[in-house]
């Protein structure tokens, strides 16, 4: 069994003890184990006529030798080497037809053994299913007869799939496209041959902030890498398996077919590359093709995006979000920033909206201009109408406005709000596949009504709706809304005229199950009957908690408590994991999140799994860190983190079922951050537990989460808010875990491994595991049951057997 490397000896008798152990990997308490292995629920997809629901079973948790494959990380892409694919996919490992709406169901035949089976689509006729199959060697693509439900490889055709699905469905129905691995390419380069001469990188005098990323290019070998593993040609391929290139070989990252089929649109990266920043930044070069490979247009050739500004909302100049329109033939889309990318720079228009048709040698028409950032645009199958988003982070500002392409009138605001305002969300516009394939507004036949989706946040938390609403007049109509004792999610709309849509149901005890409803109707149809995993764990006790901090800000935490507890059985050893978020609104900060009636589900981060230890758990407790008009959140972190997290505390004594004496905190990546911020400057913890965080903010000096500011524009909140200055005040026992392979902007794994480091030198209780192979989030069974029970005997040893005295919440801050 492999081992790994773990730091400082945990046991009651070596705590004064600085060593390394080499420790198998273990498991925790059956109780939690038997939680982790529950099989997950299959994901679901349904095609466009209504006719079919295919289900997917999943392939959950690989083996850690399955995840310890060879791994070349370049230009901020993960590859497989040994399959020219992504290196962290999760799979489906078989499919099932489900017939809509009698319920018949077929299993798949013909897949291949060991399936491991992503990318699935519908064709646009619905008439088959196209699927990638990842062996040991290649990706490959494969076709289902939805008929027959039947499976065919389709042959000598190894598939290139680092930078996500390689290929897309033409129209017909008959055609994919697809980016193949260029045939005699020959080696890869040795990445351990003799450097030729320094790496070097060189700016004069431009201002070229970058973000912090992971998995760079570092040196002329990782470029000649990355050239052989991106490394495609775009073929087009026929359901008899016949196949003609398109183009020329190339970095292509994308190649879509236009809606009529009779175009390519291919995207091509190109040199000069850069070493601090991924591929998405890289130059491009964008072409329309032909059905026969011939270039019919350069569209555009965009160099290196190494000057964009750091804040959120900026973008680089020139066209960007080249795409096919949806609702047209043969027409192209893009966007051009007005204030040169940089939202800083005063500008009544932030964005212009441009389309070109074929045969493209026009010149390119405005559609419309944007006093915002823009977001995404929705096309309806009629010129009458267009949703388009916009956005403007520094206020949070978020606004809908419809567009008429036919006239090209001014845009007009249908909604106008605050992206956090989560009461007055409207929801999503409600997308169908029309008979090309592409995903349009689903409308009336008359392009005026049109249906949203949302969570449908309220003060009593979520309560799913469907709402059709005229975007002439404005007005709308609520078709249906998720009820009590239920939390009830729609997830497509069949029939918009007959108000026929599928639904996800759960509640506390009910696992999610897929139904089918017709809104005049209150009797829905079950279209599964997925069992309760976690049968064995009794009924769970949930509870969402409303309560406020000593500024007035109303916070929110579910609490749950174990099966068989009883009030009087006094107040309980208890975990908080919590996650800050920055606000601009003090409203939007205290509005009520999630749903007292969701099934509980374990995934593998979950604090839930120490109900069956005997602890109560507070999981998602508000973390708010609001600052309003001028002031920005961060400005008083560490006060309004303290203040929440003595909130939640103090409401779980209020209770009788939290022991203030006894509680834990945890977190994940920037939840990792509160909990060692936490520790720093409170005692309301007897211990902590810091996962994949950062703890240097001087090391993500160009902007992090929710901060725009750089370093040097406030260095003074850089410094307050990293833990890693106040190592010394942290005496509170804290349990560090990393992903050795961290794949995430700014948790670089030397932030655990120097944070370690500087609690270790000022005498610190500190335990430091790093799991071998894994990445920001963990995924072997075997990582995941060692962290566990890392957890849980840090949990026992400093919280549930803790003295009950000696930590008192009223001395909440240094």
């Amino acid at each position: 069994m492999k081992i790994f490397r773990l730091t400082l000896a945990l046991c009651a008798g070596t705590i004064g003890l600085v060593s390394a152990q080499d420790l198998p990997y273990q498991t925790p308490p059956r109780a939690i184990a038997t939680l982790v292995d529950a099989p997950p629920t299959p994901r679901v997809s349904f095609s466009s006529n209504g006719q079919w629901m295919l289900l997917m079973d999943v392939r959950d948790m690989p083996s850690i030798t399955e995840l310890s494959q060879p791994e070349v990380r370049l230009a901020g892409v993960r590859i497989n080497p040994r399959t020219n694919g992504a290196s962290r996919v999760s799979y489906a490992s078989s499919l099932r037809l489900h017939r809509l709406p009698e319920g018949k169901e077929l299993l798949v035949q013909g897949l291949p053994s060991n399936a491991r089976i992503s990318d699935v689509q519908w064709s646009p006729d619905n008439t088959k299913i196209a699927f990638t199959h990842t062996t040991n060697s290649h990706v490959e693509l494969w076709l289902v007869d939805v008929a027959s439900a039947t499976a065919k490889l389709v042959p000598n055709l190894f598939l290139n799939g680092i930078f996500g699905s390689p290929y897309e469905w033409v129209s017909d129905g008959k055609t994919i496209i697809a980016r193949a691995i260029v045939g005699g390419r020959g080696e890869a380069p040795n990445p351990t041959a003799p450097p030729t001469g320094p790496a070097i990188q060189q700016n004069v005098g431009r201002t070229a902030a970058a973000r912090t990323y992971q998995d760079l290019l570092k040196s002329p070998i990782d470029e000649r890498m990355f050239d052989y593993y991106a490394l495609s040609q775009v073929v087009k391929v026929g359901m008899d398996g016949r196949m003609a290139p398109l183009g020329q070989p190339g970095v292509i990252q994308d190649a879509t077919p236009s809606p009529s089929g009779k175009y390519v649109l291919v995207s091509t990266r190109h040199r000069p590359y850069s070493y601090t920043l991924p591929v998405s930044s890289f130059p491009v070069r964008v072409d329309v093709l032909n059905m026969e490979g011939l270039v019919v247009k350069e569209i555009a050739n965009l160099p290196l995006a190494d000057n964009v500004p750091t804040s959120f909302d900026a973008v680089p100049v020139g066209p960007r979000e080249i795409s096919w329109r949806e609702d047209a033939p043969n027409t192209l889309f893009w966007v051009e920033a007005q204030d040169g990318g940089d939202p800083k720079t005063a500008a009544p228009v932030r964005d212009k909206l441009f389309a070109l048709g074929s045969p493209f040698d026009g010149q390119p028409q405005e559609l419309a201009s944007l006093p915002l950032r823009f977001g995404r645009i929705y096309w309806s199958g009629s010129d009458k109408l267009a949703l388009v988003q916009g956005y403007r982070w520094a206020d949070r500002k978020e606004t809908l406005w419809t567009l008429d392409l036919a006239t090209k009138t001014s845009l007009t605001p249908l909604f106008e709000r605050s992206s956090q305002d989560t009461y007055t969300d409207p929801g999503t516009p409600f997308l169908r596949r029309n008979e090309l394939g592409r995903r349009v507004l689903a409308t009336d036949a008359n392009a005026d009504m049109v249906y949203f989706i949302g969570t449908g946040a309220s003060p009593e938390g979520d309560r799913p709706f469907i709402d059709e609403m005229n975007v002439r007049t404005k007005k709308s109509a609520r078709w249906w809304r998720s009820e009590a004792p239920y939390y009830e999610m729609p997830v497509t709309i069949l029939d918009a005229g007959k108000h026929i849509f599928v639904t996800r149901r759960e509640s506390q005890q009910e696992a999610p199950n897929y139904f089918l409803r017709d809104a005049p109707s209150p009797k829905p149809l079950q279209l599964t009957k997925f069992p309760n995993p976690y049968a064995s764990l009794g009924n769970l006790q949930k509870q969402v908690l409303k309560y406020k901090r000593a500024d007035g800000v109303e916070l929110t935490a579910n609490l749950y408590l174990p099966p068989t507890y009883k009030k009087e059985d006094g107040p309980l050893p208890t975990l908080m994991e919590a996650y800050p978020v920055e606000f601009k609104d003090k409203k939007d900060a205290g509005q009520v999140k999630g749903s007292p009636y969701t099934f509980t589900r374990f995934n593998w981060g979950s604090p839930v799994f120490w109900v069956t230890q005997g602890y109560a758990v507070l999981q998602g407790a508000s973390i708010p860190i609001v600052g309003e008009g001028t002031k920005q959140p961060n400005d008083t972190y560490v006060e309004q983190l303290t203040s929440s997290a003595k909130a939640a505390i103090d409401e779980g004594k209020r209770l009788g079922v939290v022991d203030p004496n006894r509680v834990a905190v945890m977190g994940h990546s920037y939840g990792a951050f509160m909990t060692a911020n936490l520790l720093a400057h409170s005692n309301l913890f007897k211990a902590g537990i810091a996962r994949s965080g950062a703890y240097n903010r001087t090391l993500t000096p160009f902007g992090f989460q929710g901060e725009e500011r750089t370093y040097w524009e406030a260095p003074e909140v850089y410094n307050a808010m990293s833990p890693f200055n106040f190592a010394d005040k942290i005496k509170t026992p804290i349990l560090l875990i990393h992903g050795e392979a961290d794949n995430n902007s700014g948790t670089f794994p030397i932030q655990s491994e120097r944070f370690y480091n500087a609690l270790k030198g000022n005498g610190a209780t500190v335990r430091y595991v790093v799991l071998p192979a894994e990445a920001h989030g963990y995924a072997a069974r075997e990582s995941i049951m060692h962290m566990l029970w890392e957890m849980n005997t840090w949990l026992d040893t400093y919280v549930k057997k803790a003295s009950t005295s000696a930590t008192d919440t009223k001395a909440d801050a240094r």
